[in-house]
């Protein structure tokens, strides 16, 4: 027996990137893994399809569920949840991971970058929450995990990027608030975010590849992060905002330096948002 076998996870996103890392890491295990994303052709910068991801699973032996959604859409996204659960038979994890960044103030955000992040950040977590929770109190290890940060309300972070921060800390409240109201079914629901930058597609695009590669951490981390809250190797614990270095220590891995996308910068790594 793997330490995830007859365990269901629903990652929202997860074509690439951190998703994607999470996706593996849980299959290796012997979860079974529904990828349910936009992206059903490859992106051309970014890379990356549910398909792509779909088959590096089935290599390692794990099942998976591609399912084509946009999360905005609120009938696709329940209908995904609902097609997963009557196809695994259950749900037991639901991962939020599907997320649209903009890095600007109020006064260089239009209206419509503003309302795509709040839509694909804080109001696909609470459609993908609302649905599975029927399903999670069905499961004896049921958990949420949101990609979120800890609440940070210093000026800085508020002034340069405050729509942003709306959207990400709008999931933060979400799930801390699902935590208190899924406690009697024994729901765990947590938010983990990387304290440093993690070197992914999108990352090496805005900042570059050789930057990203200097700065960042491998998407594993997170991965590794997921997999210690999932398994309960950080403890059984519920309405925690946790940095994946938190979870690790935790979990007893005090040694992150495989974790460098470049060792030998191990000291140089840079925090990601909202981290002072």
């Amino acid at each position: 027996m793997k330490p995830l076998d007859n365990t269901t996870i629903f990652i929202t996103g997860g074509s690439r990137g951190i998703g994607r890392a999470v996706a593996l890491r849980c299959a290796q295990a012997g979860a079974n893994i529904v990828i349910a994303a936009k992206s059903a052709e490859p992106h051309p910068k970014l890379g990356g399809s549910i398909y792509t991801v779909a088959e590096e699973i089935r290599q390692l032996g794990a099942q998976v569920l591609p399912l084509q959604v946009d999360v905005r859409d609120a009938l696709q996204l329940t209908q995904a949840i609902d097609q997963a659960a009557e196809h695994f038979g259950g749900l037991d994890v639901l991962i939020n991971n599907a997320g649209a960044i903009h890095l600007g103030n109020i006064q260089h955000t239009d209206l419509k970058k503003y309302d795509l992040i709040q839509s694909i950040n804080h109001r696909a977590t609470f459609i993908a929450a609302k649905a599975a929770i029927p399903y999670l109190k069905q499961s004896g290890q049921a958990h949420i995990i949101s990609f979120a940060p800890p609440i940070n309300l210093s000026a800085h972070w508020l002034g340069l990027y405050g729509p942003y921060a709306l959207s990400k800390y709008g999931m933060t409240l979400l799930t801390l608030g699902l935590a208190e109201e899924l406690k009697a079914d024994g729901i765990c629901c947590n938010t983990l975010w990387p304290a440093t930058l993690i070197n992914t597609a999108a990352v090496s695009e805005n900042i570059g590849h050789e930057a990203a590669q200097h700065m960042s951490r491998k998407p594993d981390i997170m991965a590794d992060a997921v997999y210690s809250l999932i398994t309960g190797a950080c403890g059984h614990m519920t309405g925690q905002s946790l940095l994946d270095e938190q979870a690790l220590k935790l979990a007893g891995i005090t040694n992150l330096a495989d974790y460098a996308c470049s060792p030998e910068h191990t000291d140089r790594l840079a925090k990601d948002l909202f981290v002072d």
